[in-house]
């Protein structure tokens, strides 16, 4: 029988932005620290966003990332920290550019190019934002947790059991373990579950994090597919992450995704992020391996 663990709001937000910070090692050298407690693969929305970090560290504060595009290589283990070297490719008037490599003991895990621009008026257009349920009006994640926990196997049950610092309250809601087969689409409003403070930094860094959440499902909806029940093998290929205005992390956006296309054992996904305000802040692109096994046992 799996036991909930506490929720402390606060004290759990506080300890992503801890890990979402990186440590400066030399210059354009930062190391990311572990998640606490972590075995086995790191979260790929950790590496992007620490990764993140480095890079704006490197760029004059002015500067503001508008566009970063990351291939992941290699798993990160959650036994080790990640060193982050950052390559300085372009100062200009206006937009700086980076590299950075993410690396952990001694072999790369994941290569980011960023791309930060000062900040100027221009002309301006975005698609509309979809007229969906408001947020408070929706089941919170852990009404949801606990609506589906009990037919989840054993074994995925202590990892969708613990405190998330980020909820996310489903539009479109589709039951964990289901079979059914649904348009590649889906809909969810997310915020840090506490305040973050006011570095602007940080609220991207947690956007970064949080796109890496529910987009690589997008792809397997049409399919009735789920690595809980170990149908599939699933992995984050590539992330490409623009932000267009400004937010905050820790009010609330709509995170809208659809998959185009899947095949040859990869889907496309795609995302665009609102703020409650109707203001299109953010776009996301992935591709990310789902590849069919056969279940053991």
């Amino acid at each position: 029988m799996t036991t909930l663990p506490d929720f402390d709001p606060v004290a759990i937000t506080a300890a992503l932005a801890d890990l979402l910070q990186v440590e400066t090692i030399d210059t354009d050298l930062y190391r990311g620290k572990r998640k606490p407690g972590g075995r086995g693969r790191v979260f790929g929305g950790q590496v992007i966003a620490q990764a993140l970090q480095s890079a704006t560290l490197s760029t004059e504060q002015d500067r503001v990332c508008h566009s970063l595009h990351a291939y992941f290589m290699r798993a990160g283990n959650e036994e080790h920290p990640i060193i982050f070297r950052v390559v300085r490719d372009f100062d200009g008037g206006s937009f700086s550019t980076r590299r950075v490599i993410a690396s952990q003991q001694g072999k790369p895990i994941l290569n980011m190019a960023a791309s930060f621009h000062r900040p100027e008026p221009g002309l301006h257009h975005q698609d509309p934002m979809p007229d969906v349920p408001d947020p408070d009006s929706l089941p919170t994640w852990l009404e949801t947790r606990d609506k589906y926990l009990p037919g989840v196997p054993e074994q995925f049950r202590p990892f969708l059991a613990n405190p998330r610092p980020v909820e996310f309250r489903a539009v479109i809601e589709q039951p964990w373990m289901s079979t059914a087969k649904s348009e590649p689409k889906q809909m969810s409003w997310f915020k840090t579950v506490a305040p973050l403070g006011d570095d602007m930094a940080m609220h991207r860094a947690v956007l970064a994090y949080a796109s890496d959440m529910q987009l690589l499902g997008t792809c397997t909806r049409p399919h009735g597919k789920s690595w809980m029940r170990g149908e599939l093998m699933t992995a984050s290929l590539d992330h490409a992450l623009w932000f267009h205005d400004d937010f905050r992390a820790d009010e609330w956006l709509l995170y809208c995704t659809d998959s185009p296309w899947s095949g040859r054992a990869r889907g496309m996904n795609r995302g665009l992020i609102y703020a409650r305000d109707g203001r299109l802040v953010a776009s996301v692109a992935q591709e990310g391996l789902i590849r069919e096994i056969t279940p053991k046992g």
